[in-house]
């Protein structure tokens, strides 16, 4: 075989490989992080981690020093990229998690190749209305096809208990 064959077959061949050349769009939530925020709309009083950790378990254990929870949201999409993509928080609190869960959703663009962090805050009369948090999770979408899903620990235990009871 000749060169310029072998290098376009080498092209060839990375291009297959690379995510988000197929067809659909591929997506992956890397991680969240509840944050409670509290009157002033804060997370944390300082730029440090320990202090981040430190405050939130201040604000969890004084439920009258909060004011909302922010998910801190890190995600990553790849391949088709014509729509905007959703993420969507689904919450059940102590006051209503028997019914359908509160929604929050946000329309997110992709931005770099490590990824992007998106705040969907809850705050106000529908922070108050749902009570206690429970229980999360967070859905990446794309078009009307869901991509990935993270969810607490207690969201599945919580779904079957309901489904146990009926």
């Amino acid at each position: 075989m000749n060169r310029p064959a072998v290098i376009a077959l080498l092209v060839y061949g990375v291009l297959l490989g690379m995510p988000g050349t197929g067809l659909g769009a591929d997506g992956k939530i890397a991680k969240v992080l509840p944050h409670f925020l509290d009157q002033q709309g804060r997370h944390t009083l300082y730029p440090s981690l320990f202090e981040r950790d430190a405050y939130q378990h201040h604000l969890r254990q004084n439920s009258k020093k909060q004011s909302g929870i922010r998910f801190d949201i890190k995600w990553k999409a790849d391949g088709s990229k014509d729509a905007p993509f959703q993420l969507k928080v689904a919450l059940r609190g102590s006051k209503a998690y028997r019914t359908e869960p509160y929604v929050i959703t946000k329309e997110v663009e992709p931005k770099g190749w490590f990824g992007t962090w998106s705040k969907l805050p809850l705050t106000g009369k529908s922070f108050d209305k749902m009570g206690k948090l429970m229980a999360w999770r967070v859905t990446l979408w794309h078009k009307n096809e869901q991509l990935d899903e993270q969810t607490s620990f207690l969201w599945t235990k919580l779904i079957t208990s309901e489904n146990n009871e009926d």
